[in-house]
């Protein structure tokens, strides 16, 4: 054979040869991926999942309406990531305990990997301590789970830095509950403005029924609905960095106005928010100043049911409406700076954050405890009559403001609250103890 046509034909066997593998590379392995060979091991999917262990820290427990609901969106979690083991550590927002536990835990080392708690002042020394990662990127990154939230939302939870540390869950509002049975059976009309009000707690007193169930100590909901009451929202919400509203003062002196007329309960300087409570909920009280939450914590249908929510009064001489109320998002969901640096925790985390902050979880949480969802397009209409009119009483407010607690230092607060009884009892003056406040709200900004 001639070394031409030798040539030629080794030419034309490798070109066979090149097609051929070409063919059957297009026909088994459309993937691109290298064809396995008879005696290659096949090779997993994906590498097995690293055992992570999380730590949630909330307020879902105890007697908390929506625990059940929240431990519930936890196992669901897990059994969806059987990797992945969740911590549930709670405590009552009602105990001061819970906030001392939170800035322990923040200045110790000892975060916990999730932290429900509250936004504003109560985050400030933590947030500025860079204990938290800020959620803007990661909210930016899956635009599934920011439009999951309404925007109002995650205005509502923003730092005054700016940035969102806190992923939102259910809002709240607060209002006057009334019972209208102990009204009516007392010929007496709802108190919507401040002589009814007065006519009402003397009426009231002077047949053996607490008017108003509020104690001294735990004040919270009497400093805020008084204060909002005499300030308006501009005032209330100014807080005391820039000086003492005089209608502050007012909404102090007015405290000691119904106390003189026998509104609060004898025992109102040694119980706590939880027996506030009970009374309302076991009909030994007309009224009471509360959350949406606390309407789960009532089971007599006597009460229950004869239960209405409407704005505090405005009182004379002050600026408010009658039509302001307190409510927003107060509380979210924060993620541990040290987690996020864990790289063996990070994903663990955020996907269990951005899963108890889904739409889905939303809603069963806001029908747990009658909430205003964070969600968008979830619409809740309340479990109760009280509840229906309790969003109504929200979405015909003249304003919605946040409480005081998030406008001022928790020591200020603090003040605030042990200036209640002082006042009351004519221990000290409306100024004396604005005046006390506000030092040590100046001493804070130092």
């Amino acid at each position: 054979m001639k070394k031409s046509s030798f040539i030629l034909m080794s030419m034309l066997l490798v070109f066979t040869m090149f097609v051929a593998g070409c063919g059957k590379s297009e026909n088994n392995n459309a993937s691109g991926e290298t064809p396995k060979t008879e005696t290659e091991t096949p090779k997993e999917s994906e590498a097995p999942k690293k055992d992570v262990s999380l730590r949630v820290f909330s307020t879902f427990g105890g007697t908390d309406t929506a625990r059940e609901a929240f431990q519930a969106a936890l196992d669901e979690f897990t059994s969806k990531n059987p990797n992945i083991k969740v911590e549930n550590d709670t405590m009552s927002a009602n105990d001061d305990g819970f906030r001392t536990k939170v800035n322990t835990d923040m200045t110790s080392g000892n975060e916990p990997d999730l932290l429900f708690y509250f936004v504003g002042a109560d985050a400030k020394g933590f947030v500025d301590a860079g204990k938290v990662v800020p959620l803007n990127d990661i909210l930016d990154s899956d635009s599934t789970w920011k439009s999951g939230f309404t925007p109002a939302a995650l205005e509502n939870v923003r730092q005054k830095d700016g940035n969102i540390y806190a992923a939102p869950l259910t809002g709240f509002y607060e209002g006057l509950f009334v019972n209208k049975k102990i009204f009516e059976d007392n010929k007496l009309e709802l108190p919507t403005d401040w002589d009814k009000m007065k006519t009402a707690v003397q009426t009231l007193s002077k047949k053996g029924i607490i008017p108003l169930a509020a104690p001294f100590d735990q004040s919270h909901y009497v400093i805020e609905h008084f204060i909002l009451s005499a300030a308006g929202s501009k005032g209330h919400n100014s807080g005391l960095a820039d000086g003492i509203d005089p209608n502050w003062e007012k909404g102090y002196a007015a405290m000691k106005e119904l106390y003189d007329l026998g509104a609060f309960p004898k025992d109102a300087a040694t119980i706590d928010l939880g027996m506030a409570s009970n009374y309302y909920g076991e009909g030994k009280a007309a009224m009471i100043l509360e959350g949406s939450w606390a309407m789960g914590n009532w089971k007599d249908p006597a009460v229950l049911d004869n239960t209405t929510v409407i704005p505090f009064p405005a009182m004379p001489g002050g600026v408010g409406t009658g039509k302001d109320v307190i409510g927003g998002f107060g509380s979210g969901f924060y993620l541990s700076k040290s987690t996020f640096d864990n790289a063996d925790k990070k994903d663990a985390a955020i996907a269990l954050l951005k899963h108890m902050t889904s739409p889905a979880v939303i809603e069963k949480i806001a029908l747990a405890n009658g909430g205003t969802p964070a969600a968008a397009g979830v619409e809740i209409k309340g479990k109760t009559q009280t509840a229906t009119e309790g969003f109504a009483m929200v979405a015909n407010a003249d304003s919605v403001n946040n409480p005081i607690d998030t406008m001022v230092a928790p020591e200020t607060f603090s003040t605030l609250r042990a200036g209640v009884q002082a006042v009351v009892t004519g221990k000290k003056t409306p100024a004396d103890v604005l005046k006390e406040a506000k030092d040590i709200e100046d001493a804070n900004k130092k």
